[in-house]
């Protein structure tokens, strides 16, 4: 794990996001791409070159916000990229390749009932890479617990789990596997992929109506310190990601949330 994405947005929890960011790679001896995106509507007949103004502004506002923070020497550059903030984090992947995305959970929405703003829920929902969400006010701690939580066993992408298995391997974490059965379930979901067995430290099976539910009752006694899922089809929270906000009511951790898909 090289290449670390932090999309900053302009509320007051993007510094402690970044910081959060160079804490983590620091450990893992990675760089740091401090990103935003922007967007301009230019008239016709407009004579200055709006684009070029916003970027500029764009690329202060991302160096005040680094200069901001403790870098700890850690190699960070910044980036700028006109469109959405999922499809240029598409293509920064395509370009430099990216392993993780650590974005605030809350991003850029005012709106105090929501755990996943437009900026994070978007890149869970449109892009293949991995997201660690960063609740608002987290401060950086190393991983030493995690639950993983799934409701089914399969694993078809090759590099679905490679986030986790990197992140379990350099902070020696104990990965407690949470196999939730919800209605339906085939045997076939209960069968655990060997890269999920190599990784698990416990396996704990539950029946609930939801992933989220498996989640809600067992949270506590783990205590963990990072919760890990699957962004799959009709996998954790196949309702939740159809739109790209996700409310409190519907859903909070107050740890960091791995969102895992394959590529």
């Amino acid at each position: 794990m090289k290449h670390i994405l932090v999309p900053i947005g302009s509320t007051e929890n993007a510094k402690n996001i970044l910081q959060y960011a160079i804490d983590f790679a620091t450990e893992i001896n990675a760089k740091v791409f401090v990103f935003r995106a922007y967007s301009s509507q230019t008239k016709a007949g407009t004579m200055i070159n709006v684009d070029a103004i916003i970027e500029r502004e764009t690329n202060l506002y991302l160096r005040t916000m680094v200069n901001s923070c403790d870098t700890k020497k850690v190699a960070i550059k910044l980036i700028s990229a006109k469109g959405s903030v999922a499809d240029s984090a598409e293509a920064i992947d395509q370009e430099l390749g990216i392993d993780l995305v650590i974005v605030g959970a809350k991003s850029n929405s005012i709106k105090e009932g929501l755990f996943l703003g437009r900026t994070a829920g978007s890149l869970v929902k449109q892009t293949n890479l991995a997201i660690l969400a960063i609740p608002e006010g987290y401060i950086y701690a190393p991983v030493s617990r995690i639950l993983m939580a799934f409701k089914s066993g399969v694993v078809k992408s090759k590099t679905a789990l490679k986030p986790l298995q990197f992140i379990t391997e350099k902070f020696k974490a104990d990965v407690n596997l949470l196999l939730v059965k919800t209605p339906n379930y085939t045997a076939e979901d209960l069968i655990l992929h060997k890269d999920l067995k190599a990784l698990q430290n416990t396996l704990t099976v539950t029946e609930n109506a939801t992933t989220y539910q498996g989640v809600l009752e067992h949270i506590k006694s783990q205590n963990p310190d990072m919760l890990c899922v699957f962004r799959r089809k009709r996998g954790f929270f196949k309702k939740l990601w159809e739109k790209n906000t996700i409310l409190k009511e519907e859903f909070y951790s107050n740890v960091p949330l791995l969102v895992l898909k394959g590529k």
